[in-house]
């Protein structure tokens, strides 16, 4: 990946529904061959996909939470069944394994602090092998962006 590549990713990480022609001009290229570069990220999996950025609270799950989570143990068995329950939880929108005091960190939307409640008690807790649990919820953003910095 070139720098011009890096460019184009950029670029639509910042403006993702903009034509071809819009983003060739951005970056400098002419149509063809900015359209085949955009391919060519796609195909190798660089650009995974496209998404709409979409406000939470008016989504209707003004709450978000860091969920800090720390097993029992450490073994394949025990780490699998938690990575892949996980997996499966809608209000998780994030699972981050970490260094440090916490095995793991949750990025986890809810709509208010009972489904939190609900979200813990029967999706959290019925995994099992969890030793511990951190919650700290978010009451403000400063900065929050998905472009990344120039190389």
């Amino acid at each position: 990946m070139d720098s011009k590549d890096r460019q184009i990713i950029r670029t639509l990480q910042a403006h993702g529904r903009m034509t071809n022609q819009d983003l060739a001009e951005r970056v400098s290229l002419s149509p063809s061959p900015c359209l085949r570069r955009l391919r060519l990220l796609e195909e190798s999996g660089a650009i995974r996909g496209y998404s709409a950025e979409v406000d939470a609270k008016a989504y209707g799950l003004p709450i978000t939470v860091f969920v800090r989570v720390r097993l029992e143990r450490h073994n394949e068995e025990d780490v699998k069944r938690f990575e892949s329950r996980v997996m499966d939880i809608d209000e998780v929108l994030e699972c981050h394994v970490l260094t440090g005091a916490s095995d793991y960190q949750l990025l986890v939307a809810v709509a208010d602090l009972d489904a939190y409640e609900d979200f813990i008690r029967n999706r959290i807790h019925r995994i099992g092998g969890i030793a511990s649990i951190d919650t700290s919820f978010v009451y403000g953003t400063v900065k929050k962006t998905s472009v990344f910095p120039m190389l």
